[in-house]
């Protein structure tokens, strides 16, 4: 199940938000069903938010036998400009 970000349509108004929506909450639905549009506790509208993308980072460089067995072709620059397959 995806997770979802929402907050208070209004951030500015906190009298009529509670805690939970002015700062924002991440909630697990179901793809299928609709986006919110009342905050659960407090049921004043709120709205979804765009979140960050999560991807992995590669800490090392891949070395010539890790680039090989992902299916890339690795190549050498030689002194006079030319590239030779590894």
């Amino acid at each position: 199940m995806p997770i979802y970000e929402y907050i208070s349509k209004s951030p500015d108004d906190t009298d009529s938000s509670c805690r939970i929506c002015a700062k924002g909450f991440e909630l697990r639905r179901p793809i299928d069903r609709e986006a919110l549009t009342n905050c659960p506790l407090c049921k004043n509208p709120v709205k979804k938010v765009i979140s960050r993308v999560n991807t992995p980072k590669v800490t090392k460089p891949f070395s010539t036998s890790d680039a090989k067995k992902a299916g890339f072709q690795v190549l050498e620059k030689r002194c006079d400009g030319s590239f030779e397959k590894m």
